[in-house]
């Protein structure tokens, strides 16, 4: 059994999703979207995926370009089980209407709202509760990061609460419109971020509060955590909890990886397409116990720690594997995740 996914808007996000999708055994892509003929659509077209115009009006730019589509979105959604929307956050609420005109599945970014879909996504903390459902958001970058570490730090030890200060990438390195800047921005300056209650959306139970800021760097984010728990724990049991799940790799800054820069140079060495790391990255030294309250600092991916969690939602609303760890297994090894 397979499942048909399209994928609506071929960037950052839609061209990762793209390749790990023909990398499941269960999965075919139907093909993706784009909204002009630049190099990303001709490379896609290239290794014989299909390309489709985002929308009619769209046919004349890839007419004049010299290159060939496939048709229009709603053609290609004719051809689909499934929709992956990677459009533009905000956008792709809009696209809602004509996903159920086609009586199609569809999954969205965190760049949009819980409510837009009912359901908030991470394959570790609820990928049960995705078992079958229509829509789903798959949570954004941040907010991954978060529910990994703090669901580890929940099943092994509980917490109390947590506090975090978030220090996010003020643009995704291909975003030269967003620069260059010389400011560090409290993102907002109100407290909490958005970040906080969108952790509660897909954990309830954490009590979080949470801090941002934006700086000039495109590479990752970071957040520092301070968290209290239930059961007191020393730095050596919360880097064996931690280790436990191949989506978090706790690497050592004495190795020279210690700063962003770093952990994309080590993706690099490692042999990683795009230089991506899918992991939340935790760095060991950072991990500091004082009984119940901890403290440590990750880093995020913002351009690549999203995809596993998409895939593992086509499996889980598909009804392609019922078993959340047997779906994520499949899924790192076909991506090399935890290597």
């Amino acid at each position: 059994m397979s499942v048909r996914v399209a994928i609506n808007g071929y960037g950052t996000i839609g061209k990762r999703v793209a390749d790990a999708i023909l990398r499941q055994k269960d999965m075919e892509l139907a093909g993706i979207t784009k909204t002009k003929p630049n190099y990303e659509a001709e490379l896609a077209a290239q290794r014989g995926i299909r390309v489709y115009a985002s929308d009619p009006q769209r046919l004349k730019l890839f007419d004049d370009a010299g290159m060939k589509v496939s048709g229009t979105l709603e053609d290609l959604l004719k051809e689909a089980d499934l929709v992956v929307d990677c459009t533009p956050g905000k956008v792709g609420a809009t696209y809602k209407p004509l996903y159920e005109k086609h009586g199609l599945k569809a999954i969205w970014q965190g760049g949009e709202k819980h409510d837009l879909a009912g359901f908030s996504f991470n394959a570790v903390c609820n990928y049960s509760a995705a078992y079958g459902r229509d829509l789903v958001r798959v949570v954004s970058c941040n907010t991954t990061g978060l529910c990994r570490s703090l669901y580890a730090m929940d099943k092994a030890f509980g917490i109390k609460k947590a506090r975090v200060v978030l220090i996010r990438r003020g643009a995704d390195p291909s975003e030269t419109g967003k620069g260059p800047i010389n400011s560090i921005v409290p993102d907002p300056v109100s407290v909490p971020s958005h970040h906080g209650p969108d952790v509660q959306k897909v954990l309830p139970a954490i009590d979080i509060t949470t801090a941002a800021f934006a700086v000039p760097t495109t590479l990752m984010h970071v957040h520092l955590l301070n968290i209290e728990l239930k059961e007191a724990a020393d730095e050596k049991q919360i880097i064996s909890a931690l280790s436990n799940y191949p989506r978090i790799k706790v690497l050592s800054s004495s190795m020279g990886i210690d700063s962003t820069a770093g952990i994309i140079e080590y993706a690099r060495d490692i042999g990683r397409i795009r230089y991506d790391i899918p992991e939340l990255v935790i760095w060991k030294e950072s991990i500091k116990s004082f009984g119940t309250e901890v403290y440590m600092t990750q880093a995020v991916h913002q351009e690549s720690i999203v995809v596993p969690e998409n895939i593992d939602a086509i499996r889980s609303m598909a009804k392609l594997n019922p078993s959340a760890e047997e779906s994520i297994r499949i899924t790192n090894e076909s991506m090399g995740i935890g290597r």
